[in-house]
């Protein structure tokens, strides 16, 4: 009977220490009279500020590809213990390029696609590292000569780009908005002959001007 007693003595020791074990576990009242009002810490700073979170939240009306609808509906609760489920069980359906997302090889090129280039086939050491933010004109679109003006350091290998589609807040407004700037043909071309980025980032909208010349970039960072 020794092991069943040691389990029931040490049952009320790690519920009355579990709430101070981790930062996110919510405090608990003093008084069992009281109820504990829950309110999750959405988190965007890690390990002391070395890693951001800069993901946009998910919402209905985030902007669609296209669309003047917004995402819609995209998260629904089948299960629900509120209705009698034992879990609370979530079914998320949307579009694979919603909101913030990294495009697989496999996106624009049709080989790459039947050879099976998914995302999982991206390189994670490319993916993760350190990132140089810079901010880019905003009166323009992002051509050779913007990146020769913009002086990015050899060796840089992660760049996020800063344009005015951060200032229009296109990502805050429903309708899929087509005037936003992105890498011409020339500025994409210029970039791989003449530093060494290998992950490419820019703020609120796809790499390209809508349509312009989207497929031209996209075969240049090829």
């Amino acid at each position: 009977m020794a092991p069943p007693l040691l389990l029931l003595l040490l049952v009320p020791l790690v519920a009355a220490t579990a709430p101070c074990a981790h930062p996110a576990h919510p405090s608990q009242p003093a008084s069992c009279a009281a109820e504990p009002v829950l309110a999750p810490e959405r988190r965007e700073a890690h390990g002391g500020g070395r890693i951001l979170d800069i993901t946009h939240y998910y919402r209905e009306d985030m902007p669609s590809w296209e669309s003047g609808a917004g995402v819609g509906q995209f998260l629904w609760l089948p299960a629900s213990m509120r209705n009698g489920s034992l879990a609370n069980n979530s079914e998320m359906r949307m579009p694979t390029h919603t909101g913030t997302h990294v495009d697989a090889p496999g996106h624009v090129f049709q080989h790459y696609f039947d050879a099976g280039f998914d995302v999982d086939t991206l390189d994670l050491d490319v993916l993760n590292g350190p990132a140089l933010l810079v901010d880019v004109p905003r009166d323009e679109n992002i051509t050779a000569k913007t990146m020769e003006s913009l002086h990015i350091p050899k060796g840089v290998q992660r760049v996020l780009f800063r344009t005015l589609n951060t200032d229009r807040n296109l990502m805050w407004k429903k309708e899929f908005d087509t005037s936003y700037v992105g890498f011409m043909k020339d500025g994409a071309q210029w970039l791989v002959d003449n530093t060494d980025i290998k992950l490419v980032g820019e703020f609120q909208r796809p790499l390209h001007p809508f349509m312009r010349n989207r497929l031209f970039v996209r075969c240049s960072f090829q």
